[in-house]
């Protein structure tokens, strides 16, 4: 079984929580990566660095373009991770733009994940029919799932079909902005919640964007299986460092 099956199939709510590779500095990965279980968190995002993130707020997007300028690639974070499985156990996914899988090829960066123990693949800009018709061979061949992104304004059909094709989870992006965490959700995000959570999709959704403290947390949860923190995460190793991720992650379940 998948690891990100068996995490999904536990009792409770999931806690995930991006961070960008190579950031603050290069080698900083396998360590965020290992204190991030030690710390109690459910699965871990890898975030590769991109150019021209289109989807990501600006913390992200500062962050992309640090671990760049501090030398991380696709080879250099497979290189990073290449024993990562010896040390920790929980789901490891990649999230980041098709353009740096494609310079790669696909299916080598695919094989690549399946060798380090990746489990699956998030890519924002991957259409789905694309997706579908050129690539899902390769991805069941590797044991590698694509988890697809719905939005407020997904129609229903799409969200649907993505319903009836996805492994894993969806992620459910909870507004139609780019990343970054806020204080609380609004009226329209809570009645998109409860639109997807009446729609009793058979796949289990997660929650991204605009989670970022106990109170986002904990109201996203109530409407899925878990929920995804990223630039709040990022804003902390900024200002405290990677020493002190066992501090945020307490901030957000205790």
């Amino acid at each position: 079984m998948n690891r990100i099956d068996k995490k999904l199939n536990e009792e409770g709510k999931l806690l995930s929580i991006y961070f960008t590779a190579g950031y603050p500095s290069l080698n900083d990965t396998e360590k965020i990566i290992i204190n991030l279980e030690e710390s109690g968190v459910d699965m871990v995002e890898i975030g590769l660095p991109f150019s021209d993130p289109l989807a990501d707020g600006p913390t992200i997007q500062d962050s992309s373009s640090q671990a760049i300028k501090n030398g991380m690639n696709s080879n250099v974070l497979f290189e990073q991770i290449k024993d990562i499985r010896s040390k920790v156990s929980i789901p490891l996914v990649i999230m980041g733009y098709f353009n740096p899988i494609l310079q790669f090829g696909v299916e080598a960066f695919c094989k690549k994940c399946s060798e380090v123990g990746i489990d699956g693949l998030i890519i924002p800009d991957l259409p789905i029919k694309y997706f579908e018709q050129n690539y899902k061979s390769i991805f069941r061949d590797y044991d590698l799932y694509n988890m697809f992104l719905i939005a407020p304004q997904t129609p229903e059909e799409r969200i649907r079909h993505i319903d009836k094709i996805s492994n894993g989870f969806i992620y459910m992006v909870s507004s139609s902005s780019v990343t970054g965490s806020k204080n609380t959700f609004d009226s329209n995000q809570l009645a998109y919640f409860n639109k997807i959570k009446e729609m009793n999709l058979s796949s289990k959704k997660i929650i991204g964007f605009g989670v970022g403290n106990k109170e986002t947390f904990n109201k996203a949860v109530q409407y899925s299986k878990g929920a995804i923190i990223g630039s709040a995460f990022i804003k902390h190793l900024k200002l405290k460092g990677i020493n002190s991720i066992d501090e945020f992650i307490k901030s957000i379940r205790k």
